[in-house]
C-alpha cells in the first residue's frame, strides 16, 4: 500500500477509527480500557483511544512496554495521547480490568508467533474471568493470524483490516474473534493482484462459475454416472452417499453391492440402482464402464483386504475419484500403496479424511503444523484434493490453493455426515465439476444444507434439505 502513496500514518488513523466507530455501534456507553502494546497494532490503539476520548468517552489507556520503545508510527499516536490531549498511559496491570466496561485489546497483532505471558497473559485471564465485553485490533492477542493457535482474550468482536486472516477461521481462533468486522482502510484492492494469495474463505464466489448447471437438451448420462461401493454390513453409509450425490444432480447413480447385501440395497430407494459385484473383478467392470464418471469408496466398506483391492481397481479408471473413511483407514499398513496409486492417475482424486484418518494416510509428523499447512503438504504428497474435515474442513489442491470452511454448524457433529459430504462431492464430480471446486462447494452446500435444518438435525436430513439451498444459491435448479 505504501509503494501505492498511501501513507501508514494515514492507514493507522483509519484502522484506529473503524476501531473507535466499532466500539462505539455495540457499546455506546461505558468506561473504555485500551490496551496497547509496542507495535503498530498498539498504535491502532492508541488513535481508537483518542476519538473515542474525543467522542467524550471516559477512557484508560494502559500500555505494555516503554514509551521509548514504540514503533514509529505507533509513537506518533503515542504523543498525540499524551501530548496533544495530555492523557495520561497507564502500565498495564490485570487490575484495570475490574474498572472498565469493555476492553479494546491492541496489544498484538496478527503476527505474534509466542505464546502470550508474564503480564499480558495475567490482563487476558482477568478479561476472560470478568467477563467484560473484549474487542480486539486485527486479532485477538495470542492468536497466531496464520494458524488460528494460542491462547487469547475471548472476544465479543473482532476489527480486523483489507481481509480477513486465515487465523479468522481456524480453531482455536475463531472461537475466541467472536463477530469479525473487516474494515476498509484504503489499501487498494490491487495489492492482491501482487500478493496473488492461494486460499480463501470457503464461499460461492470461489466455485461458483464451474459450478455445473443443467442442459434443456441434457439427459441423464450428461448429467454423470456414479458409482458408490456399497458394503456388507454398514450398508447405511453407502445409501446415504448415494442419495446424496443424486441430490447434488448427478443423473444417475449405483451402489456397487456385495452378494449378500444386494437385498438390502434394492429394498431402499428406487431412484439408486444396486449392481452386483461378488468379488473384485466384477467390481473393477462395473467401475471400470465407460459411461462411469465418478466413484466413491469407502463409507461403510469395512478395513478389509476387500476394501484394500475395491480401491486400487476405482483408481485404475478414468473416472474421477472419492476416497473415504475405510478406503483410507485400510491402507493404514501401506499408505504408500494407495498414494501411488493416486499419483500414478490423470483424473481427478478427492481424499475426505477426518484427522485420525488423515495420521492414518500421511503420518504424524504432518500433525505437527497448522491444518492449513497439513493439508496443503498433503495435497501436494498425494496429487489429489484433500478435504481435512472439522468444525473448521480445510479443501487442499496439490497446486497449493486452498479454503477454509466456515459455515458448518455444530449439529453436523452426527453419524453419517461424512458419507453425506462423500456423496455430495461424488455428485459434483460426476457432473464435471474439477476436483478442488467439486470439494469445496460440496463441505459448502453440507454446511448450508444443515444450517438451514437447524436442531434435530440428522444425517439422513442434511441431502433432503440441499435443494432448498441450491434454489437460494440461483443455479438454474429450480
Amino acid at each position: 500500500a505504501e509503494a501505492r502513496g498511501v501513507a501508514p500514518l494515514d492507514l493507522m488513523e483509519r484502522a484506529g477509527a473503524a476501531v473507535a466507530d466499532a466500539l462505539q455501534m455495540r457499546w455506546p456507553d461505558g468506561r473504555v480500557l485500551v490496551l496497547c502494546g509496542p507495535g503498530n497494532n498498539g498504535g491502532d490503539g492508541f488513535v481508537a483511544a483518542r476519538l473515542l476520548h474525543a467522542a467524550g468517552r471516559d477512557v484508560t489507556l494502559a500500555l505494555l512496554g516503554d514509551m521509548d520503545r514504540l514503533s514509529s508510527d505507533a509513537a506518533v499516536n503515542a504523543n498525540r495521547w499524551t501530548g496533544e490531549l495530555g492523557q495520561d498511559v497507564r502500565s498495564l496491570s490485570p487490575d484495570l480490568v475490574d474498572d472498565a466496561d469493555v476492553v479494546v485489546d491492541a496489544l498484538f497483532g496478527a503476527g505474534l508467533s509466542r505464546p502470550l505471558d508474564g503480564v499480558a497473559r495475567d490482563v487476558a485471564d482477568a478479561i476472560d474471568q470478568s467477563g467484560t465485553s473484549c474487542l480486539s485490533v486485527d486479532v485477538p492477542s495470542g492468536v497466531h493470524g496464520d494458524t488460528g493457535s494460542g491462547v487469547a482474550p475471548e472476544a465479543s468482536l473482532t476489527v480486523t483490516f483489507f481481509r480477513r486472516k486465515p487465523g479468522h477461521l481456524l480453531f482455536p481462533g475463531r472461537s475466541l474473534c467472536g463477530a469479525v468486522q473487516v474494515a476498509d482502510i484504503g489499501i487498494p484492492a490491487e495489492v492482491l493482484d501482487e500478493i496473488a494469495p492461494q486460499q480463501w474463505r470457503n464461499q460461492p464466489e470461489l466455485w461458483r462459475a464451474s459450478f455445473p448447471t443443467l442442459a434443456a437438451d441434457g439427459h441423464k448420462y450428461t448429467r454423470g454416472h456414479a458409482v458408490v461401493a456399497g458394503g456388507a454390513e454398514l450398508t447405511g453409509a453407502a445409501r446415504l452417499a448415494s442419495h446424496a450425490a443424486l441430490r447434488a444432480g448427478a443423473g444417475l447413480v449405483s451402489i456397487a453391492s456385495p452378494s449378500d447385501a444386494v437385498a438390502i440395497y434394492r429394498a431402499g430407494r428406487p431412484s439408486i440402482m444396486v449392481r452386483e459385484t461378488p468379488d473384485p473383478t466384477a467390481f473393477a467392470h462395473s467401475v471400470g464402464d465407460p459411461r462411469v464418471c465418478a466413484v466413491l469408496v469407502g463409507p461403510g466398506n469395512g478395513v478389509s483386504d476387500d476394501t484394500r483391492d475395491r480401491t486400487p481397481a476405482a483408481l485404475a479408471t478414468a473416472s474421477a475419484c472419492v476416497i473415504d473413511a475405510d478406503a483410507i483407514s485400510a491402507f493404514a499398513e501401506d499408505p504408500e500403496r494407495l498414494l501411488d496409486a493416486v499419483r500414478s492417475r490423470a483424473a481427478d482424486t478427492v481424499f475426505t479424511p477426518h484427522s485420525g484418518e488423515f495420521e492414518r494416510l500421511f503420518g504424524t509428523d504432518e500433525a505437527r503444523s497448522s491444518r492449513l499447512d497439513r493439508a496443503r503438504s498433503a495435497a501436494v504428497r498425494c496429487g489429489g484434493t484433500v478435504v481435512l474435515k472439522a468444525a473448521d474442513t480445510v479443501i487442499a489442491a496439490p497446486d497449493g490453493r486452498a479454503a477454509i470452511n466456515d459455515n458448518a454448524p455444530a449439529t453436523l457433529a452426527t453419524a453419517g455426515s461424512g458419507d453425506v459430504l462423500a456423496g455430495f462431492i461424488l455428485g459434483l464430480l460426476a457432473q464435471g465439476m474439477p476436483g478442488f471446486e467439486a470439494a469445496a462447494a460440496g463441505v459448502w452446500l453440507h454446511g448450508a444444507a444443515a444450517a438451514r435444518f437447524g436442531p434435530g438435525l440428522i444425517a439422513d436430513d442434511i441431502a433432503d434439505e440441499l435443494p432448498a439451498v441450491l434454489r437460494e444459491l440461483g443455479d438454474g435448479r429450480g
